[in-house]
């Protein structure tokens, strides 16, 4: 397949097969055009600039993404994981190389095939199609929450909360809490912001705050970062794959 720069190009499923998002959006169809890396885009990826500013990786997918009309803003985060894994094999094939341990803490070096990584199973019959919400009860308080999922905007803004916050105080970092407060739509009913934080911060139980992300893990479409490796003696073991300096920039 080929597009108008007349660089070849591939179609990428989505972990979320476009479920989630409204139907007039241009991620509704669950796949999405992406087109090799050629040296201009390496220069994103290796550009002071944009890497001091932590968005080397954002501008690159923009960059690979066809339509030019998806905000990779609005994309769930497990999309986004795939697209970054597709982008890696489109670039420099699928073979990743990184450091690991084994079962004896024993540092070793291990090789993986990135088109081994298959989505998480979800069951999409049980979750309403075309709106990111979800009702669900505390178990142990009883209370009525609806929750969605993140969107990478989410990640990138509560990313800059915790940095503003660390800045201003010494106090225990918030990451946890900033992001519950993202994802939790409403409670009791109740959408109101103020409310939503105060009852985070002083009224969300640790038992329930546990089920909650154990429900969400349970229908959050993403890519399993697991795969079988074989470590240098022969032995093949399951492995979680890291995303390390190496991921965009392996060795010449």
């Amino acid at each position: 397949m080929a597009n108008e720069t007349q660089f070849p190009t591939e179609v990428v499923e989505l972990p979320s097969n476009g479920y989630f998002y409204p139907k007039d959006s241009p991620l509704a169809s669950g796949k999405l055009e992406m087109k090799y890396m050629t040296a201009k885009e390496e220069d994103i990826l290796t550009s002071p600039n944009l890497l001091k500013q932590g968005i080397a990786i954002d501008k690159l997918l923009e960059a690979l993404i066809v339509d030019k009309n998806i905000n990779i803003g609005d994309l769930l985060i497990g999309d986004k994981n795939s697209l970054i894994i597709a982008a890696r094999i489109l670039a420099y094939g699928k073979m990743y190389e990184f450091t690991t341990y084994d079962e004896t803490s024993e540092e070793v070096n291990v090789t993986v095939d990135l088109t081994t990584l298959n989505d998480k199973e979800i069951d999409f019959d049980k979750l309403p199609q075309g709106i990111n919400e979800f009702p669900f009860e505390l178990p142990n308080s009883k209370r009525p929450i609806i929750l969605r999922f993140l969107t990478h905007t989410d990640e990138k803004e509560i990313v800059k909360e915790v940095e503003a916050l660390k800045k201003i105080s010494n106090s225990i970092v918030t990451t946890m809490t900033s992001r519950m407060k993202r994802l939790i739509v409403s409670v009791d009913g109740n959408s109101e912001k103020q409310y939503i934080h105060n009852f985070v911060d002083t009224e969300f139980l640790s038992v329930d705050s546990l089920e909650l992300r154990r429900y969400l893990n349970s229908i959050n479409p993403d890519i399993n970062m697991t795969t079988i490796a074989t470590f240098p003696d022969g032995r093949e073991e399951e492995v979680a794959v890291e995303i390390t300096a190496q991921f965009f920039w392996p060795p010449a």
